[in-house]
């Protein structure tokens, strides 16, 4: 399956005003430089116009009237300024002929044209006047000059109506460019009303689907399915809280798996507790006790094993509850070792030593036992003359400490040490052992107590050449507390 393209809310938000800006913006610049080309072409067309027009007075009377007032001897040609104002009007004429083409250029043209004719007439007046030639010849050429001047001045006029006629061209120019502008910035605008619409709807879709997809993940995480993962995420901003969603689900998943583990390997632990309390020899040597006693003739010795081993055994099942009161837990102990000292009168002695009310302490069931029956297989039995265990009990405040000691043969460093690394040993990774392993006992106890109080510590184990004590601090718990915390009542 192909991956989404990942997109960013920015970028795309970012890309809409700018795509908006852009269809708006490029039109209005193309209208603005179309009409300032139009407007520079209009204010061009009234310069020459005005240019043209400070001619029409020099040509139609100035030029004429001054060579009259020359011929009239009124003034000298040179005082007349004659030759400057045709110089003028040919420097204009020119200049407005390099601005111009067409019909326009033409008339000016002639115009420029008729100007030398101008010249050359006042020449005349000129050289006439210099040579005193006679007046009426010299009127003649004023009066061509004035037929000269009225020609240039219609061709000056004729070039006046032709740039009038292009001025108004430019300006319905420049207003229909007016009009196209308006009406393709309103076309754009509809445009980019209707691109943002289809922007927002499909931003606001793909965030819809991500939060959706967000959504339903954690759903199915939060009814237990962890290994469900976010996938398809089309919003960058969002998936970094994708991403730790499916870091928490992974997390969640290997938790939930090593609890799992935990508590498979806690309940074959507690079987494996359990099968050994009801270890057949040990009944069947307890039966055995019973039948010898009885043939013996001591029926206190039968009515108290009789009472220890159904006080035994009731207390191991304890109605399939996995907490019971420290005081039962206490008198399951004392069942054990009631029903060992008849079998093992001459080297076994007990003793339980209490301090604190217990009345409200609830502890797992099966924790001491197995440790007073590994201090009598592996430490009174073993040792010549057999010896002393001894529970000892004490509360402070809210904490409970456990103890079994013996006085039988101890252990070796080498051996305490062994077993001290065991009961360090991670529960998923704790090493299998055998019942009849003298670590058996003690690896289920410490396992226990870890798991069910959630403590890195278990048990403690200090031994030498006269003997080996084994304890264990846990907090108190009592059975209000036990009912409201399900996950430690279990």
């Amino acid at each position: 399956m192909q991956k989404k393209k990942l997109t960013s809310i920015s970028s795309q938000i970012r890309q809409s005003v700018w795509s908006i800006a852009v269809l708006l913006v490029i039109p209005v610049v193309i209208g603005l430089t179309m009409m300032l080309t139009y407007a520079q072409r209009y204010q061009a067309m009234i310069q020459r116009m005005d240019a043209a027009a400070e001619l029409k007075p020099i040509v139609e009377t100035n030029l004429a009237r001054d060579l009259f007032s020359v011929t009239a001897g009124r003034v000298s040609f040179q005082e007349s300024g004659i030759s400057e104002q045709i110089t003028q009007v040919n420097e204009t004429l020119e200049h407005l002929l390099a601005e111009t083409d067409g019909t326009r250029q033409v008339n000016l043209t002639i115009a420029r044209r008729t100007m030398d004719t101008m010249s050359l007439y006042a020449e005349q007046v000129r050289d006439g006047m210099e040579a005193h030639r006679p007046v009426s010849e010299i009127e003649s050429i004023v009066d061509e000059v004035w037929q000269v001047g009225a020609l240039v001045d219609d061709k000056i006029d004729v070039f006046i109506a032709e740039e009038i006629a292009m001025a108004a061209q430019a300006s319905n120019q420049i207003r229909t460019v007016l009009i196209i502008t308006a009406a393709v910035e309103c076309l754009l605008l509809l445009f980019a009303l209707l691109r943002t619409r289809y922007v927002t709807n499909r931003l606001t879709a793909s965030i819809h689907e991500a939060l959706h997809s967000l959504e339903e993940t954690v759903r199915r995480i939060a009814q237990g399915q962890f290994q469900e993962r976010v996938t398809d995420m089309e919003v960058a901003e969002l998936q970094d809280l994708a991403d730790q969603i499916n870091i928490m689900a992974a997390r969640l998943e290997g938790q939930i798996e090593e609890i799992r583990q935990k508590q498979e390997h806690l309940a074959k632990a507690e079987l494996r507790t359990l099968q050994a309390q009801i270890n057949p020899h040990f009944l069947y040597n307890t039966l055995d006790t019973i039948v010898w006693q009885a043939e013996s003739g001591k029926a206190e010795d039968v009515i108290t094993l009789t009472r220890s081993l159904s006080d035994f055994f009731r207390i191991s099942l304890s109605a399939g509850a996995d907490w019971i009161p420290v005081e039962q837990e206490l008198r399951h102990a004392s069942a054990y070792l009631s029903i060992q000292k008849i079998r093992y009168r001459d080297i076994l002695n007990y003793e339980m030593d209490v301090e604190g009310d217990l009345t409200d302490a609830w502890i797992p069931k099966l924790l001491l036992q197995p440790l007073v029956e590994n201090a009598l297989y592996h430490g009174i039995k073993t040792r010549r003359g057999g010896g002393m265990i001894r529970i000892a009990v004490q509360r402070t405040e809210n904490r409970l400490n456990f103890a079994v000691e013996d006085t039988g043969r101890g252990m070796t460093p080498e051996k305490l040490a062994e077993l001290r690394a065991m009961l360090q040993e991670e529960p998923a990774v704790q090493t299998t052992y055998e019942a009849e392993h003298s670590g058996f006992g003690l690896r289920n106890v410490n396992l226990r107590i870890r798991l069910y109080y959630r403590q890195e510590e278990g048990l403690r184990i200090d031994a030498d050449d006269t003997g080996t004590t084994v304890s264990f601090d846990v907090p108190v718990l009592t059975k209000e507390e036990l009912e409201h915390d399900q996950g430690i009542s279990g």
